[in-house]
Order: structure tokens, then sequence, then C-alpha cells
């Protein structure tokens, strides 16, 4: 796969607790350059959809531990859509998954699905999911109504997997993020069935791809 032809599928990342406006334009800048989506903090929609009109912004809902209140992750979609976002990954509650809440896990995500006309990927962060449970995630993501499947917040041990990717691809299409550092990192993962990576190296994953 060529660098035309991986750049639009890559969100090119940036989500870390120190995240500055100044580290937001850098990201929107070499997305913009590349042909990459983006993927950052909601504070920054608003000011990014302005900075970067031609860029598919993706920010995060219920982060990074998808405790929130079911309410507020519902409010937090609709401001990222009003803000200017394009997409939305929000995360699921890990907890109530493996407590066997699985009809609250859907309700909760369902009411993001539902919040906004914007697509919406799950992330169900398989480091700290069973086989069955991720299993049991994915079932909930599709009952819910959502658009993708995504593995990671970069934010638990362990990220993307070929083995999870392959798993998670069965229910819906599968945005692979969490330690893909380079183009054959990416590869293996599209290979796997990924649509989507997320990654904070996508100019140094496009590096690595023929023109």
């Amino acid at each position: 796969m060529d660098r035309d032809e991986l750049a639009p599928k890559i969100d090119h990342t940036v989500l870390g607790p120190e995240t500055t406006w100044a580290d937001t334009q850098r990201v929107l800048d070499e997305a913009a350059e590349h042909g990459m989506n983006a993927c950052i903090p909601p504070c920054y929609v608003s000011e990014a959809a302005e900075y970067a009109p031609d860029v598919t912004l993706a920010t995060v809902i219920g982060f990074p531990h998808g405790q929130h209140a079911a309410a507020a992750k519902r409010e937090e979609a609709v401001v990222a859509d009003a803000d200017g976002a394009d997409e939305l990954d929000v995360v699921l509650n890990v907890g109530r998954l493996k407590a066997g809440e699985t009809d609250a896990v859907q309700e909760d995500l369902a009411g993001v699905v539902a919040a906004t006309p914007l697509p919406v990927k799950v992330i169900i962060e398989t480091a700290l999911l069973t086989h069955d449970e991720k299993h049991a995630a994915c079932e909930a993501a599709e009952a819910a109504g959502a658009d993708m499947v995504k593995t990671s917040t970069g934010f638990a041990d362990g990220g993307a997997a070929v083995a999870d990717v392959e798993l998670m691809s069965e229910y819906l299409p599968v945005k692979a993020s969490g330690g893909v550092g380079s183009y054959e990192d990416a590869m293996a993962m599209l290979d796997a069935g990924a649509e989507r990576i997320g990654a904070s190296s996508g100019v140094e994953i496009l590096s690595g791809a023929p023109e």
C-alpha cells in the first residue's frame, strides 16, 4: 500500500495529559500535509475545526477510562459535534463490562450514538479484557449502533494486537490503536482486518510506505 492509499486510513493522534494547543497544531499541520485524519482532545476541537477545516477531526468521549456518567458522555458528544468534530471515539465502561452489566454498557454506548449523527468508534481497551469479554464488548458496540470498534486508548498496558483485530473485525470495522509505530506495524493490522490506524507516529508510519 503506497502513501496516498495509507494516509486516509491513519488517525494522527495527540491525546496525552500535557497536550497543548501548540502540540495539537503540529498534529493538524502534519495531518493536512500528508492527507491523514487527526484525533485530538475535546478541548481543542473548536479551534481545530477553524484552524484546519479540511482535516477530518476525531475526538474522544469518556476518555480515558470510560467511567463518566452516561449523561456526561452524551453531553460530551453533543458539545464535540457543535464544536466541529467529524467522528467520536468513546471509551466503553470496562468496569461494568467486567461485572457482567452488558445491558448497561450497551445503553451507555447507545446514548452516545443517538446523541449526534457523527460516526462513533467504541474503544474496548483490549489489554484489560479476557477473550470472552472482548466478544461481549464488540457485541455491545454492535447492538448500540456503533460504526467501528477500536482496540485501545493507549493508556493501559498493551495496545493493538493482530489476534484482537481479527476477533473484533467479526463484528464491526476496526481501528487498531496503541503501539502502532511503523509502516510494518500498520500493515500487519490492516492485513488482519483493520480499516483505520490510530497512532501518534503517523508521519513515521507514512515515511516507511512506498511512494
